[in-house]
Protein backbone atom coordinates (compact mmCIF):
# COMPACT_ATOMS: atom_id res chain seq x y z
CA UNK A 1 0.00 0.00 0.00
CA UNK A 2 1.57 3.49 -0.89
CA UNK A 3 1.17 6.54 0.88
CA UNK A 4 0.83 10.30 0.41
CA UNK A 5 2.89 12.67 1.42
CA UNK A 6 0.31 13.85 3.55
CA UNK A 7 -0.85 10.54 5.19
CA UNK A 8 0.88 10.97 8.63
CA UNK A 9 -0.94 14.44 8.50
CA UNK A 10 -4.34 12.97 7.87
CA UNK A 11 -3.64 10.36 10.67
CA UNK A 12 -2.97 12.90 12.67
CA UNK A 13 -5.91 15.13 11.90
CA UNK A 14 -8.35 11.62 12.62
CA UNK A 15 -9.00 10.57 9.13
CA UNK A 16 -10.78 7.28 8.75
CA UNK A 17 -8.32 5.69 6.41
CA UNK A 18 -8.79 3.27 3.72
CA UNK A 19 -7.14 1.21 0.68
CA UNK A 20 -7.90 2.88 -2.61
CA UNK A 21 -6.31 2.15 -5.91
CA UNK A 22 -3.62 1.17 -4.05
CA UNK A 23 -2.69 4.25 -2.21
CA UNK A 24 -3.71 4.82 2.05
CA UNK A 25 -6.33 7.10 1.31
CA UNK A 26 -8.73 9.36 3.75
CA UNK A 27 -12.32 8.52 3.58
CA UNK A 28 -13.75 10.89 6.13
CA UNK A 29 -12.60 13.40 9.38
CA UNK A 30 -16.10 14.25 10.65
CA UNK A 31 -18.52 12.74 8.58
CA UNK A 32 -19.71 12.68 4.74
CA UNK A 33 -22.96 14.80 5.35
CA UNK A 34 -20.50 17.37 6.88
CA UNK A 35 -17.89 17.34 4.36
CA UNK A 36 -19.99 17.57 1.53
CA UNK A 37 -21.92 20.35 2.87
CA UNK A 38 -18.33 22.39 3.55
CA UNK A 39 -17.85 22.03 -0.06
CA UNK A 40 -21.01 23.00 -1.16
CA UNK A 41 -20.95 25.94 1.39
CA UNK A 42 -17.31 26.81 2.19
CA UNK A 43 -14.50 25.33 1.07
CA UNK A 44 -12.54 21.87 1.53
CA UNK A 45 -9.38 20.70 1.03
CA UNK A 46 -8.80 17.27 -0.60
CA UNK A 47 -5.48 15.08 -0.95
CA UNK A 48 -5.83 13.58 -4.78
CA UNK A 49 -2.44 12.72 -4.53
CA UNK A 50 -2.86 9.60 -5.96
CA UNK A 51 -3.65 10.68 -9.27
CA UNK A 52 -1.35 9.98 -12.17
CA UNK A 53 0.61 13.01 -13.89
CA UNK A 54 2.27 12.07 -17.54
CA UNK A 55 4.35 14.35 -19.44
CA UNK A 56 4.39 13.85 -23.38
CA UNK A 57 6.93 16.16 -25.28
CA UNK A 58 7.77 16.66 -28.22
CA UNK A 59 6.97 17.43 -31.91
CA UNK A 60 5.02 14.25 -32.33
CA UNK A 61 3.71 14.86 -28.93
CA UNK A 62 -0.23 16.29 -30.27
CA UNK A 63 -0.07 13.85 -32.94
CA UNK A 64 0.17 10.69 -30.04
CA UNK A 65 -2.79 12.59 -28.23
CA UNK A 66 -5.13 12.89 -31.20
CA UNK A 67 -4.85 9.15 -31.56
CA UNK A 68 -5.17 8.05 -27.90
CA UNK A 69 -7.81 10.42 -27.32
CA UNK A 70 -11.19 11.12 -28.52
CA UNK A 71 -11.59 14.83 -27.86
CA UNK A 72 -9.75 17.05 -30.29
CA UNK A 73 -6.50 17.98 -28.71
CA UNK A 74 -5.69 20.35 -31.48
CA UNK A 75 -7.85 22.82 -29.89
CA UNK A 76 -6.00 23.39 -26.81
CA UNK A 77 -4.20 26.35 -26.39
CA UNK A 78 -1.34 26.76 -23.82
CA UNK A 79 -2.43 27.31 -20.52
CA UNK A 80 -5.90 25.12 -21.42
CA UNK A 81 -7.38 22.04 -20.02
CA UNK A 82 -9.83 19.80 -21.94
CA UNK A 83 -11.30 16.76 -20.14
CA UNK A 84 -10.87 13.62 -22.56
CA UNK A 85 -11.06 9.86 -23.27
CA UNK A 86 -9.16 7.25 -24.36
CA UNK A 87 -10.78 4.80 -26.19
CA UNK A 88 -9.47 0.83 -26.49
CA UNK A 89 -9.77 -1.18 -30.14
CA UNK A 90 -13.06 -3.34 -28.38
CA UNK A 91 -15.40 -0.19 -28.11
CA UNK A 92 -14.47 0.65 -24.13
CA UNK A 93 -12.95 3.03 -22.85
CA UNK A 94 -9.25 2.65 -21.17
CA UNK A 95 -9.51 5.98 -18.94
CA UNK A 96 -11.45 8.98 -19.04
CA UNK A 97 -8.48 11.84 -18.32
CA UNK A 98 -7.64 15.70 -18.57
CA UNK A 99 -5.20 16.93 -20.67
CA UNK A 100 -3.25 20.27 -20.01
CA UNK A 101 -1.46 22.02 -22.83
CA UNK A 102 1.89 23.08 -20.56
CA UNK A 103 3.44 24.27 -23.90
CA UNK A 104 3.47 24.47 -27.37
CA UNK A 105 5.11 20.61 -27.54
CA UNK A 106 4.33 19.89 -24.19
CA UNK A 107 1.19 18.22 -22.68
CA UNK A 108 0.17 16.96 -19.43
CA UNK A 109 -2.18 14.15 -18.80
CA UNK A 110 -3.80 13.31 -15.99
CA UNK A 111 -5.07 10.00 -15.03
CA UNK A 112 -7.33 7.73 -12.97
CA UNK A 113 -4.98 6.75 -9.87
CA UNK A 114 -6.01 3.05 -10.13
CA UNK A 115 -5.33 2.76 -13.98
CA UNK A 116 -1.85 4.41 -13.72
CA UNK A 117 0.30 1.33 -15.02
CA UNK A 118 -2.49 0.34 -17.81
CA UNK A 119 -2.73 3.84 -19.17
CA UNK A 120 1.26 4.00 -19.44
CA UNK A 121 1.56 0.79 -20.97
CA UNK A 122 -1.37 1.65 -23.04
CA UNK A 123 -0.22 4.89 -24.42
CA UNK A 124 3.61 3.94 -24.69
CA UNK A 125 2.30 1.17 -26.80
CA UNK A 126 0.64 2.95 -29.48
CA UNK A 127 3.43 5.45 -29.37
CA UNK A 128 5.88 2.94 -30.24
CA UNK A 129 3.50 0.46 -32.54
CA UNK A 130 1.98 4.00 -34.76
CA UNK A 131 5.29 5.04 -35.00
CA UNK A 132 5.06 8.47 -33.16
CA UNK A 133 8.06 8.54 -30.70
CA UNK A 134 6.82 11.22 -28.56
CA UNK A 135 8.84 11.72 -25.49
CA UNK A 136 7.13 10.33 -22.45
CA UNK A 137 7.52 10.65 -18.62
CA UNK A 138 5.65 9.50 -15.71
CA UNK A 139 6.36 12.02 -13.24
CA UNK A 140 3.27 10.46 -11.19
CA UNK A 141 5.34 9.49 -8.14
CA UNK A 142 6.99 12.55 -7.54
CA UNK A 143 4.06 14.85 -7.62
CA UNK A 144 0.98 16.17 -5.49
CA UNK A 145 -2.29 17.27 -5.38
CA UNK A 146 -4.63 18.90 -3.81
CA UNK A 147 -8.37 19.93 -4.75
CA UNK A 148 -9.41 22.85 -2.99
CA UNK A 149 -12.85 23.35 -3.49
CA UNK A 150 -15.81 25.47 -2.89
CA UNK A 151 -17.47 29.01 -3.36
CA UNK A 152 -15.38 30.09 -0.67
CA UNK A 153 -12.26 28.84 -2.61
CA UNK A 154 -11.27 32.23 -4.26
CA UNK A 155 -11.43 34.95 -1.54
CA UNK A 156 -10.10 32.06 0.78
CA UNK A 157 -7.00 31.68 -1.27
CA UNK A 158 -6.59 34.90 -3.05
CA UNK A 159 -3.52 35.69 -0.68
CA UNK A 160 -1.62 32.93 -1.38
CA UNK A 161 -0.72 34.16 -4.80
CA UNK A 162 -0.62 37.81 -7.08
CA UNK A 163 -2.68 35.69 -9.93
CA UNK A 164 -5.54 37.22 -10.13
CA UNK A 165 -7.45 33.32 -8.91
CA UNK A 166 -11.15 35.04 -9.84
CA UNK A 167 -10.09 35.20 -13.28
CA UNK A 168 -8.86 31.80 -14.19
CA UNK A 169 -11.80 30.11 -16.01
CA UNK A 170 -12.98 26.74 -15.72
CA UNK A 171 -11.12 24.40 -17.75
CA UNK A 172 -7.88 26.69 -17.42
CA UNK A 173 -4.68 26.94 -15.25
CA UNK A 174 -1.86 29.46 -14.86
CA UNK A 175 1.76 27.89 -13.85
CA UNK A 176 2.91 30.63 -11.14
CA UNK A 177 3.95 31.19 -7.48
CA UNK A 178 1.25 29.80 -4.40
CA UNK A 179 1.51 29.39 -0.94
CA UNK A 180 5.47 30.61 -1.20
CA UNK A 181 6.01 27.97 -3.98
CA UNK A 182 8.04 28.84 -7.00
CA UNK A 183 6.27 27.22 -9.88
CA UNK A 184 2.94 25.09 -9.39
CA UNK A 185 -0.03 24.48 -11.45
CA UNK A 186 -2.99 26.42 -10.45
CA UNK A 187 -6.08 25.06 -12.14
CA UNK A 188 -9.88 25.39 -12.15
CA UNK A 189 -11.17 21.27 -13.63
CA UNK A 190 -12.65 20.53 -10.39
CA UNK A 191 -14.88 17.56 -10.00
CA UNK A 192 -17.56 18.90 -7.56
CA UNK A 193 -19.66 21.64 -8.83
CA UNK A 194 -18.55 24.30 -6.47
CA UNK A 195 -15.74 25.58 -7.61
CA UNK A 196 -12.17 26.08 -6.94
CA UNK A 197 -8.94 24.84 -7.83
CA UNK A 198 -6.48 22.26 -8.03
CA UNK A 199 -2.66 23.17 -7.10
CA UNK A 200 -0.18 20.43 -8.24
CA UNK A 201 3.15 20.59 -6.95
CA UNK A 202 6.32 18.50 -5.63
CA UNK A 203 5.59 16.18 -3.33
CA UNK A 204 8.46 17.73 -0.72
CA UNK A 205 6.82 21.43 -1.56
CA UNK A 206 3.19 19.74 -0.38
CA UNK A 207 3.52 19.91 3.33
CA UNK A 208 4.00 23.58 3.19
CA UNK A 209 1.45 24.18 1.00
CA UNK A 210 -1.07 21.93 3.11
CA UNK A 211 0.12 24.47 6.04
CA UNK A 212 -0.24 27.62 3.95
CA UNK A 213 -3.78 26.85 2.35
CA UNK A 214 -5.50 25.70 5.93
CA UNK A 215 -3.72 28.78 7.17
CA UNK A 216 -4.98 31.06 4.71
CA UNK A 217 -8.51 29.43 4.71
CA UNK A 218 -8.65 29.91 8.80
CA UNK A 219 -11.50 32.70 8.25
CA UNK A 220 -13.48 31.19 5.64
CA UNK A 221 -14.05 27.59 8.02
CA UNK A 222 -11.50 26.10 5.91
CA UNK A 223 -12.03 21.80 6.28
CA UNK A 224 -9.68 18.54 4.84
CA UNK A 225 -12.43 16.29 3.47
CA UNK A 226 -12.49 12.47 2.44
CA UNK A 227 -13.21 10.53 -0.16
CA UNK A 228 -16.64 9.53 0.56
CA UNK A 229 -17.32 13.21 0.01
CA UNK A 230 -15.83 13.55 -3.50
CA UNK A 231 -17.86 10.81 -4.68
CA UNK A 232 -21.39 12.11 -3.28
CA UNK A 233 -20.40 15.63 -5.05
CA UNK A 234 -19.02 14.07 -8.51
CA UNK A 235 -22.36 12.52 -8.13
CA UNK A 236 -24.42 14.72 -7.51
CA UNK A 237 -23.16 16.92 -10.66
CA UNK A 238 -23.85 13.69 -12.94
CA UNK A 239 -20.16 12.99 -13.49
CA UNK A 240 -18.93 9.65 -14.68
CA UNK A 241 -16.48 7.71 -12.31
CA UNK A 242 -14.18 5.12 -14.02
CA UNK A 243 -14.59 1.35 -13.03
CA UNK A 244 -17.98 2.35 -11.85
CA UNK A 245 -19.78 4.10 -14.53
CA UNK A 246 -17.39 3.84 -17.61
CA UNK A 247 -14.60 0.93 -17.51
CA UNK A 248 -13.05 -1.38 -20.51
CA UNK A 249 -16.87 -2.61 -21.61
CA UNK A 250 -18.42 0.86 -22.06
CA UNK A 251 -18.78 2.88 -25.18
CA UNK A 252 -18.49 7.16 -24.56
CA UNK A 253 -21.19 7.28 -26.63
CA UNK A 254 -23.54 5.03 -24.53
CA UNK A 255 -21.78 6.18 -21.66
CA UNK A 256 -22.64 10.29 -22.51
CA UNK A 257 -19.28 10.73 -24.10
CA UNK A 258 -20.67 11.31 -27.31
CA UNK A 259 -19.80 15.43 -26.50
CA UNK A 260 -15.43 14.57 -26.33
CA UNK A 261 -15.93 11.80 -28.80
CA UNK A 262 -14.64 13.89 -32.08
CA UNK A 263 -15.06 12.16 -35.41
CA UNK A 264 -13.49 15.21 -37.20
CA UNK A 265 -10.19 13.07 -36.68
CA UNK A 266 -9.01 9.48 -36.53
CA UNK A 267 -8.69 8.26 -33.46
CA UNK A 268 -8.70 4.15 -31.97
CA UNK A 269 -11.41 2.56 -32.84
CA UNK A 270 -13.05 5.58 -34.75
CA UNK A 271 -14.08 3.44 -37.53
CA UNK A 272 -16.48 1.54 -34.86
CA UNK A 273 -17.62 4.04 -32.41
CA UNK A 274 -18.52 5.92 -35.90
CA UNK A 275 -20.95 2.97 -36.73
CA UNK A 276 -22.17 2.65 -33.66
CA UNK A 277 -23.06 6.56 -33.75
CA UNK A 278 -24.90 5.80 -37.07
CA UNK A 279 -26.95 2.55 -35.85
CA UNK A 280 -27.70 3.84 -32.20
CA UNK A 281 -26.64 2.61 -29.26
CA UNK A 282 -28.80 0.05 -27.37
CA UNK A 283 -28.57 0.72 -23.72
CA UNK A 284 -27.61 4.85 -22.14
CA UNK A 285 -26.22 5.92 -18.76
CA UNK A 286 -28.72 7.86 -16.99
CA UNK A 287 -29.37 9.85 -13.98
CA UNK A 288 -32.62 8.98 -11.92
CA UNK A 289 -34.18 9.72 -8.78
CA UNK A 290 -35.51 6.98 -5.92
CA UNK A 291 -39.13 8.40 -5.53
CA UNK A 292 -39.75 7.11 -1.53
CA UNK A 293 -37.19 5.67 0.55
CA UNK A 294 -34.10 3.74 -0.81
CA UNK A 295 -30.62 4.41 -1.53
CA UNK A 296 -29.65 3.03 -4.67
CA UNK A 297 -26.51 1.20 -5.01
CA UNK A 298 -23.57 0.10 -7.47
CA UNK A 299 -25.09 -3.36 -9.17
CA UNK A 300 -28.32 -3.25 -7.88
CA UNK A 301 -30.43 -4.23 -10.80
CA UNK A 302 -32.55 -1.73 -12.96
CA UNK A 303 -36.05 -3.54 -13.76
CA UNK A 304 -39.39 -2.66 -15.60
CA UNK A 305 -43.10 -2.77 -14.35
CA UNK A 306 -43.20 -6.07 -14.43
CA UNK A 307 -39.69 -7.15 -13.44
CA UNK A 308 -37.80 -7.76 -16.90
CA UNK A 309 -34.55 -6.30 -16.14
CA UNK A 310 -33.49 -3.72 -18.09
CA UNK A 311 -30.17 -2.67 -16.91
CA UNK A 312 -28.29 -1.97 -13.84
CA UNK A 313 -26.86 0.98 -11.31
CA UNK A 314 -23.65 1.81 -11.88
CA UNK A 315 -23.53 4.79 -9.11
CA UNK A 316 -25.89 5.54 -6.32
CA UNK A 317 -26.58 7.74 -3.13
CA UNK A 318 -28.04 9.39 -0.90
CA UNK A 319 -27.65 13.09 -2.18
CA UNK A 320 -26.82 15.11 1.06
CA UNK A 321 -27.81 18.31 -1.15
CA UNK A 322 -30.80 17.52 -2.83
CA UNK A 323 -32.13 15.04 -0.12
CA UNK A 324 -33.18 12.37 -1.66
CA UNK A 325 -31.80 8.80 -3.48
CA UNK A 326 -30.32 9.15 -6.62
CA UNK A 327 -28.15 7.46 -9.14
CA UNK A 328 -26.62 6.89 -12.90
CA UNK A 329 -27.14 3.65 -14.53
CA UNK A 330 -27.38 1.65 -17.92
CA UNK A 331 -30.77 1.59 -19.15
CA UNK A 332 -32.70 -0.11 -22.20
CA UNK A 333 -33.25 2.60 -24.72
CA UNK A 334 -36.71 2.21 -24.48
CA UNK A 335 -36.19 3.70 -20.76
CA UNK A 336 -34.06 6.13 -21.71
CA UNK A 337 -36.29 9.39 -22.24
CA UNK A 338 -36.10 12.02 -19.30
CA UNK A 339 -39.34 11.05 -17.14
CA UNK A 340 -39.60 7.40 -17.99
CA UNK A 341 -40.41 5.25 -15.00
CA UNK A 342 -38.15 2.47 -13.64
CA UNK A 343 -38.20 0.05 -10.82
CA UNK A 344 -34.52 -0.44 -8.64
CA UNK A 345 -33.97 -3.72 -6.90
CA UNK A 346 -33.06 -3.08 -3.66
CA UNK A 347 -32.90 -6.19 -1.83
CA UNK A 348 -36.19 -8.00 -1.80
CA UNK A 349 -37.96 -4.95 -2.65
CA UNK A 350 -38.80 -3.02 -5.98
CA UNK A 351 -38.33 0.57 -5.78
CA UNK A 352 -39.70 3.27 -7.92
CA UNK A 353 -37.84 5.84 -9.45
CA UNK A 354 -37.91 8.50 -12.42
CA UNK A 355 -35.46 9.09 -15.26
CA UNK A 356 -34.34 12.47 -15.08
CA UNK A 357 -31.60 14.95 -16.70
CA UNK A 358 -28.57 15.66 -14.68
CA UNK A 359 -26.69 17.38 -13.03
CA UNK A 360 -28.97 16.80 -10.40
CA UNK A 361 -27.84 19.58 -8.06
CA UNK A 362 -28.26 22.82 -9.01
CA UNK A 363 -26.78 26.31 -7.62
Amino acid sequence: MKNTALTEIHEALGAKMVPFAGYNMPVSYEGVNAEHQTVREGVGVFDVSHMGEFLVSGTKALDLLQWVCSNDVSKLNVGGAQYNCMPNASGGIVDDLIVYRVKEEQYLLVVNASNIDKDWNWISSQNTSKGFSADMKNISEGYSLLAIQGPKAIEAMQSLTDVDLAAIKFYTFEVAPFAGIPHVIISATGYTGSGGFEIYCKNEEVEQLWNKVFEAGANWGIKPIGLAARDTLRLEMGYCLYGNDIDDTTSPLEAGLGWVTKFTKEFVNSEALQAQKEAGVKRRLKGFEIKGKGIPRHGYPIVDADGNTIGIVTSGTMGPSVGKGIGMGYVDNAFAKADSEIFIQIRKKVIPAVIVKTPFYKN
